[in-house]
């Protein structure tokens, strides 16, 4: 089931490790920053913010996430 994040709450969460914004999609909160693509778990509505307990996704995910994100602003 995906979750979502108050969009207040999500413009002034930043990624732990490189300081860059995030974007919902699904479960996840994925960081905006191509140099970490790091992301981070939501559970039961709650995001686990830790570094620890993040994932490394692949160069083909982030930028259909990063795509995906940029033709929603459109």
């Amino acid at each position: 089931m995906a979750q979502s994040i108050d969009p207040w709450l999500l413009e002034r969460m930043v990624c732990p490790e490189s300081r860059a914004a995030l974007v919902c999609e699904a479960d996840w909160l994925y960081s905006t920053d191509p140099a970490t693509r790091r992301r981070y778990p939501i559970q039961d509505g709650i995001p686990n913010m830790l570094i620890e307990e993040s994932e490394v996704v692949s160069n083909e995910e982030f930028d259909r996430i990063m795509r995906t994100h940029q033709e929603r602003k459109k």
